[in-house]
């Protein structure tokens, strides 16, 4: 008897240190899977959080975002911050991120769309580029945050551009004017003004031409920088409400539509934009203006932190930038206050997201705090209300910021109003516009053969 009972001891003993290794086995593997150069892991297990993360299921939320270390680097520390915040206080949460430049980001959503593959946290862009994805339900609504913990964050009209039919699908983050980014030293040198008028701003053109500076930084490879330029003349000469109505109704024959095409052909011709222009990713033209080898940038206001608090630019150089608003054109309905621009990205989450859940808890945080910290830390505007008596801004900043506060009328970009394939069609029309391949009349009637089409 004695011996059975040793016996069952010690086999009593041995499953118990069986189950005790094997618990020790399954902690060990709690560490972050490795990294490369485009994916990131972040996740946190404090001894403080310990026995809350005990008790619940871990959980990894893959995100995609579209800002890469160097070229959009407070974006990046920003994204990189509020991710350890998140996961600091959700011990049981691991946050996988997937990090591609504009172009790149644009291409690999249409991919992993069409397998119905998405991240379970991402960005998108409004109207006509969101519509698709909410047609095939691939985004979830996040009208219940909305309505609860993200109730009367937004700026007015900010979560209208992510809406369809009622519902909203996606959180906007960014709001964004395009002035244009000009170098004050380059100005003086040549005893420049920033224009107010049209005529002045081609004279400012000529004489840089002259002196052998190149006027305007523009990487025409990625066609919607082109459209900056052309919306802002089609702005000018037809007014605030032109472009909006010709897209809503499906016509591009004003007459102010075609002659601001013949008038971005004129720049060309003038030989205003940087050589070889239409071969240049925008990137490209963008390193031209920061290494001061171009003396215009229109761009949007993303780019303010280049100018203002990005620790990776020459204080030396931010000193010398400056912005105008595009000026007047005689005879023209637009206003100087008029500007190209509206919600930039809204962050989404995939209908189909097996986490949706803390996907939708994480998305929530994200907004929040996203908007606390990217006027101070980034030099953003975001989509949500921001009190400016309360946070200390860069000058350049501040009077942006004042500039849209006062603006008479901000136009979404075309190719963001166009649904997928008239906007596909806007930019190679306007790489064969100003490439001179086709005619202001060929421009504007393809263009509207493409919004007819209805795609």
């Amino acid at each position: 008897m004695k011996r059975k009972v040793s016996a069952v001891l010690t086999l009593l003993l041995a499953f118990i240190l069986v189950i005790t290794a094997c618990g020790e086995g399954s902690n060990s593997s709690n560490g972050n899977p490795g990294q490369n150069e485009n994916v990131e892991t972040s996740g946190s297990h404090s001894n403080d959080n310990a026995d809350e993360a005990d008790t619940q299921e871990e959980v990894t939320i893959q995100m995609m975002h579209l800002w890469p270390d160097g070229s959009n680097s407070a974006q990046n520390k920003l994204v990189k911050e509020i991710i350890e915040a998140y996961t600091a206080e959700n011990p049981h949460v691991t946050i996988k991120t997937e990090i591609l430049e504009n172009e790149q980001y644009k291409n690999k959503l249409k991919v992993l769309s069409a397998s119905n593959s998405l991240p379970d946290v991402g960005f998108t862009w409004a109207a006509g580029f969101l519509e698709p994805y909410v047609k095939g339900e691939l985004f979830a609504p996040l009208d219940e945050l909305l309505q609860n913990e993200l109730n009367d964050q937004f700026v007015a009209g900010t979560t209208e551009a992510f809406a369809m039919d009622g519902q909203t699908y996606a959180l906007p983050v960014e709001l964004n004017i395009v002035p244009v980014f000009y170098n004050k030293a380059i100005f003086e040198q040549y005893g420049l003004e920033p224009p107010q008028t049209y005529e002045q701003f081609k004279q400012i053109v000529t004489t840089l031409k002259e002196n052998g500076v190149t006027p305007i930084a523009l990487g025409g490879k990625d066609a919607w920088t082109g459209s900056f330029w052309y919306m802002y003349l089609a702005d000018r000469l037809g007014g605030a409400d032109l472009m909006d109505q010709s897209v809503a109704n499906e016509t591009f024959q004003d007459p102010n539509l075609i002659e601001a095409a013949r008038m971005a052909q004129e720049l060309v011709d003038m030989d205003a934009f940087i050589k070889g222009f239409n071969g240049l990713s925008n990137d490209e033209a963008k390193s031209e203006f920061m290494n001061e080898k171009a003396a215009m940038y229109a761009m949007g206001t993303w780019e303010v932190p280049n100018y203002t608090t990005s620790p990776d630019v020459p204080q030396e150089f931010k000193e010398k930038v400056g912005f105008f608003k595009f000026p007047t054109i005689e005879g023209g309905k637009g206003e100087l206050n008029n500007w190209v621009g509206g919600v930039g990205v809204g962050m989404f989450v995939a209908e189909n997201s097996k986490v949706k859940d803390e996907a939708m808890k994480f998305a929530a945080f994200f907004a929040k705090m996203w908007g606390e910290k990217s006027v101070t830390e980034a030099g953003i505007i975001p989509g949500t209300k921001v009190n400016t008596d309360t946070v200390q801004l860069p000058q350049m900043f501040t009077d942006l910021l004042n500039e849209l506060n006062q603006a008479n009328k901000v136009t979404l970009y075309l190719d963001v109003q166009m649904k997928p394939v008239a906007s596909e069609e806007h930019h190679n029309l306007i790489q064969a516009l100003l490439g001179k391949e086709i005619t202001p009349e060929e421009f504007a009637q393809k263009q509207e053969e493409v919004l007819k089409a209805g795609k």
